[in-house]
């Protein structure tokens, strides 16, 4: 057995100190802390473990592969027009042998299939929803999109400032000692900005931006707007500590598949977190562990361990530990949650206030720009697209006084300049030599923005277990309740109209508008389904994601944000998580858990 190989035969008559459920960015942070601490942890992880570098041959040309990297015709990736009109689940009916969710019809999809699971064996009802998920050692962070950005006091005390909802029960110097631990560990590249919205971390070599990118910046700075460099997970300078990623080089291979780092210079959670707990010599890893229960101990009230079934063999076993973790993903959690009833917790674990599964927020995406800079057609060529990522521009929405008919505010993802394979070709008429002219002259003088705008939390958008479909495990599956309001709809407007006012501020060519947003989901980033707070009745677990019913359980991941702020959530996730397994760390030795 190869050094970090998964055990599938661990020694379940022994009790240890913690189980965590899920080995994302979440699970892979929990094990890694508490292994650190010297806690004896069992890390469940439902899917397999999966040869990465073998599975995204990024550096693979599109002749190599025989359909230039694409499925096979009888697997089929969802259309947003299906998420709208096909009823749930989404794969019934199709005469398709594979159903994935959207992001398998971005390119390279053959090399990603293995990655995220196929909606035949993980149905979904109720109201539409674009459910990405990945079930693999590592989970999404074999393919999340790399951005990390932090969270301010404008979105931790939110409520403060506009009225709607509820405050963090934490504060930006509750967290910013931990952001900073995951800067250092995991590595980050950027620019600092001294913007107290958008909190700078501490930056490895940033990646610079382009001429189209520098132009746009300089007019942005007249309208007291700025973006800034793709503030990436990804490590430029090295990690001394880390033997198992590389720097990155600029390989220009991060647009190549849906997404993923096959020389681990962008962050995931096996080689980042996972393998060096298992270092430690005290994490065991479980892979094909498909969690089903948490268990309660009739005498006690707490979590004794875990129910869970082999994920191929289907044989069911049970693990005990003194300590559960959840970090099986936001809306994961709460399933297994809500599923965990028990004549102490009728209404599923640590659920009496009644808001697991409630609460539900995210991002919506949709509106963006795209256009023209002029100046640069026909200028030389550039090397781009060696970069994790463009730029980002920071929210600029209700800062002060309330500047819009909507609240809280969004962001901007970007890019120009030129790559390896001019995406316009496609749409450039033409052939022979004055097409390729074309094609070349105007190569890197296009620019595009899409917008990510905060879900407000409301405890009507919701998910609950459905009482008939169940997955290719016999559980039963989620059913949604959600969709976006008045205040997104709004945003979404605003987003559109002031993409495009800022290209014209900036004298670029407007030749595209997208006005519509796309479907719930499709920002994979979902939160809040099991909120903290200080009050037990109106929350579910405490500012160190300690449930207030359970005191051995704890939920690391994104179910404990009480609010979706507008940036990406993964570097809060891994911080809050650090945050808690040292909280809980401590506890175990004590023996207050």
């Amino acid at each position: 057995m190869f050094q970090h190989d998964p055990n599938l035969n661990p020694d379940l008559s022994i009790t240890y100190d913690a189980i965590v459920i899920g080995s994302g960015a979440a699970g892979g942070m929990a094990s890694y802390v508490l292994a650190s601490h010297g806690m004896k942890v069992l890390l469940l992880e439902a899917g397999k473990k999966l040869p990465i570098e073998r599975e995204l041959k990024s550096m693979q040309w599109p002749y190599d592969h025989p359909r230039r990297g694409e499925m096979p015709r009888s697997d089929h990736a969802l259309t947003l027009n299906e998420y709208t009109v096909r009823p749930r689940p989404y794969a019934k009916g199709m005469r398709y042998k594979h159903v994935y969710s959207y992001v398998q019809g971005w390119g390279g999809s053959d090399y990603s299939k293995n990655i995220v699971v196929d909606e035949r064996d993980h149905p979904t009802t109720g109201t539409p929803y674009a459910w990405v998920r990945a079930r693999l050692l590592g989970g999404k962070t074999a393919i999340w999109g790399r951005l990390a950005l932090r969270l301010s006091d404008y979105d931790f005390k939110a409520a403060s400032r506009d009225g709607f909802g509820d405050d963090w029960p934490i504060s930006y110097k509750d967290i910013e000692p931990y952001y900073d631990r995951v800067d250092d560990y995991l590595g980050i590249s950027g620019l600092k900005e001294n913007l107290p919205h958008l909190p700078d971390s501490r930056f490895q070599r940033s990646n610079t931006l382009t001429r189209g990118e520098m132009m746009f910046r300089a007019s942005l700075q007249k309208m007291g707007r700025t973006i800034t460099p793709y503030r990436a997970g990804v490590t430029t300078d090295g990690l001394k500590h880390n033997k198992y990623r590389s720097k990155c080089f600029g390989r220009g291979a991060c647009d190549r598949r849906v997404g993923g780092c096959d020389i681990h210079a962008a962050f995931d959670s096996p080689t980042g977190l996972i393998y060096p707990a298992m270092d430690t010599g005290n994490l065991t890893v479980r892979t094909n562990a498909t969690v089903y229960e948490i268990t309660v101990d009739k005498n006690t009230g707490k979590a004794s361990g875990v129910s869970f079934l082999d994920s191929e063999t289907m044989k069911p076993y049970q693990a005990k530990a003194r300590a559960v973790v959840l970090g099986a993903s936001t809306l994961e959690s709460a399933r297994l949650m809500l599923l965990s009833k028990s004549s102490l917790h009728p209404n599923g674990i640590a659920n009496s206030s009644g808001h697991v599964g409630h609460n539900f927020c995210e991002h919506v995406m949709g509106p963006g720009v795209t256009g023209l800079i002029k100046d640069l057609v026909g200028k030389p060529h550039t090397l781009d697209d060696g970069r994790p990522g463009g730029f980002y521009l920071p929210r600029f929405r209700n800062l002060g006084t309330r500047d819009a008919n909507f609240l809280r505010a969004y962001g901007y993802e970007g890019e120009s300049g030129m790559g390896m394979f001019p995406g316009h070709a496609f749409s450039t008429p033409g052939f022979g030599a004055s097409f390729k002219k074309h094609v070349r002259d105007y190569a890197g003088a296009f620019i595009s923005i899409g917008a990510f705008g905060e879900v407000l939390p409301r405890y009507e958008n919701s998910i609950e277990i459905d009482p008939v479909v169940k997955d290719r495990w016999g559980v039963p599956v989620i059913k949604f309740n959600y969709k976006f309001g008045d205040n997104e709809k709004k945003m979404v407007a605003d987003m559109a109209a002031e993409g495009q006012a800022m290209f014209e501020n900036a004298g670029i060519e407007i030749i595209g508008v997208d006005k519509e947003p796309l479907t719930e989901g499709w920002s994979i980033h979902e939160l809040g389904t099991a909120r903290m707070g200080n009050d037990p009745k109106t929350s579910v677990t405490n500012q160190f994601q300690q449930t207030h019913d359970v005191a051995n359980l704890f939920v690391v991941d994104g179910s404990t944000h009480v609010s979706a702020s507008c940036q990406n959530p993964t570097w809060t996730i891994m911080a809050l998580a650090w945050r808690s397994c040292d909280y809980l760390a401590d506890k175990l030795k004590k023996g207050e858990v």
